[in-house]
């Protein structure tokens, strides 16, 4: 294919606010594609060059970008800036000054060459980024040139994400999404989603069969319900529970493998970011474990030298870092919790029972040490135990409790009764705090002019779309205010995104893009009709950024729902 064919594509799912029109363009583009270019394809439209956690990535801002503009059509560089003070696009200025044919160059030789701009390294690496990528840009249609120059900074989005891709998958092989379920449990252990795409392409959902996990490549992790009380959960997935602390720390996947003949250690975050080289101390006490390969599920979580209690998560979050890591892995050590096995020396054991993963746990990893133990466990049967024990983590400084189904299978990417979680506020209110994805801020008048910001819309996620369901214009400190404004304005955009669907009186003065995740604790979830989400949260307060989180990671609305009816209970 074409990249100027796959430019078209693009240009209509950029104009395409229907989920439905977007899976059905997208399905016709990959019955269109061929086997050795659908992942290129998949990743492109997602406005990647690989899955996350390979890291891939162009490493061009902005700034770099409208120098790139102004070598690739020999422009003023003032000129350039000018431009994109009054478009506002970074493609838009390329496509206006792009003059070039391109219709020969292939979706391949596209990728190829962005794929060795972001592998340019070394001295001299910069120069020959801008370069490259201006050559490129120069051989480009107007269109292609439109679409390509948004990549680098991360501007591409066209209102989807991987969820969607898997929707596409499933129409080109089946007409309908009867075979998503099917792509998206193999997506779940394997979460090379071109890699996916390529082998539906090529062997159809047979070859699906064959995907296992891998030690190297993350599994999206499983992820917990909310009951109301100690009782109902016991009447959901008793009679006997396990009973685990639940830390409030970073989420980590434990990797053990060998590479080019070289043993290696890998830590991917709930995101799936590769977060490896953030962790030197915590990687070298997981080498000590005595197994070929191996992926572990676990929690890290940050300490004090003097007391040994732990800290508040504010605190932990400081170790992912790009700079200083030794310097901050001195001042702010980790401990590492490892809660789950999910595979050793080629077995998987995502479907083998709890109970059956924990025993293998325990003879894998053996003895506590200083850095790295297995989360405590009580099986229990007892609602009033279940209590004294979330009283006991509470006092540790712990955020409550995980409750387990003791002959659940590890349930790789869903959200189900076989792991609870159960946390301090639960039991009176809202049983959870909310995770928003913010979609604008208001400008900050009076004292909060000052701060930059003085309220900001949440919302949470209903498919690809997010629905607001709060105004938050109190319960931050000045600290969190200033803070709100510097991240707000880092991902200010000058037109809405086409993912959010609020109510035109609750439209802010400045709308951000989808990125920034909030934790939000409400005293209580109330029905709201000016909201899209139909719902909204009464005296809602900011908790943390949660920079971890991705947008698609934010509560559903039917998280919400939930809430919501327990409230009732």
């Amino acid at each position: 294919m074409t990249f100027k064919e796959l430019s078209q594509y693009l240009e209509r799912l950029e104009k395409t606010p229907s989920r439905n029109e977007i899976t059905s363009i997208l399905a016709e583009l990959f019955k269109k594609s061929s086997p050795g270019e659908i992942d290129k394809i998949v990743y492109l439209v997602l406005g990647n060059l690989a899955p996350s956690y390979q890291g891939v990535v162009l490493n061009i801002a902005e700034r770099m970008m409208l120098r790139i503009i102004a070598q690739a059509y020999d422009e003023d560089i003032n000129k350039i800036k000018a431009l994109y003070k009054e478009k506002g696009d970074l493609g838009t200025v390329a496509e206006e000054l792009a003059s070039g044919e391109g219709g020969s160059i292939s979706v391949g030789e596209v990728y190829s060459a962005l794929i060795e701009i972001a592998n340019e390294a070394g001295a001299g690496s910069q120069e020959k980024k801008i370069s490259r990528m201006a050559k490129l840009l120069g051989e480009l249609t107007p269109l292609g040139a439109r679409f390509v120059a948004r990549i680098p900074v991360g501007k591409l989005r066209l209102g989807f994400s991987d969820m969607t891709i898997l929707d596409g998958l499933s129409y080109m092989v089946k007409g309908d999404k009867s075979a998503r379920v099917e792509i998206e449990t193999a997506f779940n252990v394997f979460v090379d989603i071109g890699v996916i795409a390529k082998i539906v392409k090529a062997k159809g959902l047979s070859g699906l069969k064959g995907i296992k996990p891998m030690a190297g490549i993350p599994i999206r992790p499983s992820l917990a319900e909310r009951l109301p009380s100690a009782e109902k959960i016991l009447e959901k997935i008793g009679p006997k529970v396990a009973v685990e602390p639940k830390y409030d720390g970073l989420r980590t996947e434990v990797h053990i493998f060998s590479q080019d003949g070289k043993r290696k250690v890998s830590f991917f975050s709930r995101n799936l970011e590769n977060t490896t080289r953030m962790f030197p101390d915590l990687v070298e006490a997981t080498a000590e474990i005595k197994v070929k390969t191996a992926i572990f599920d676990a929690e890290a979580i940050g300490y004090d030298l003097k007391t040994g209690k732990f800290l508040p998560f504010q605190e932990t979050v400081q170790r992912k870092r790009k700079h200083d890591i030794e310097e901050i892995a001195k001042k702010l050590p980790l401990k590492l919790f490892v809660f789950d096995i999910l595979y050793k020396d080629g077995k998987s054991f995502i479907d083998t029972p709890f109970s059956e993963r924990r025993k293998i746990l325990e003879t894998v990893v053996g003895k506590s040490g200083a850095k790295l133990e297995i989360t405590r466990q009580e099986i229990t049967d007892s609602a009033e135990t279940i209590r004294d024990l979330i009283k006991t983590y509470l006092s540790e400084g712990l955020e409550g409790a995980m409750i387990k189904k003791i002959d659940a299978p590890y349930k790789a990417g869903a959200r189900g009764y076989h792991w609870i979680k159960y946390k301090k506020n639960t039991g009176g209110g809202v049983a959870d705090t909310i995770d928003c994805l913010v979609l604008g801020v208001n400008k900050g008048r009076g004292k909060r002019a000052g701060f930059g910001v003085g309220a900001f819309l949440v919302g949470v996620r209903q498919g690809e779309k997010f629905k607001s369901v709060s105004k938050i214009g109190t319960g931050l400190t000045d600290e969190q205010w200033r803070e709100l404004d510097k991240r707000a304005k880092a991902l200010e955009v000058n037109q809405k995104p086409k993912e959010y669907e609020l109510h035109k009186n609750l439209e802010p003065d400045v709308w951000v893009k989808p990125s920034l995740v909030v934790e939000i604790l409400a005293d209580e979830i109330t029905k709201r009709p000016i909201h899209s989400a139909g719902l909204a949260l009464r005296f809602p307060r900011l908790i943390r950024f949660r920079d971890e989180k991705s947008p698609e990671q934010t509560t559903t609305l039917s998280e919400l729902n939930k809430l919501y009816q327990m409230q009732k209970s």
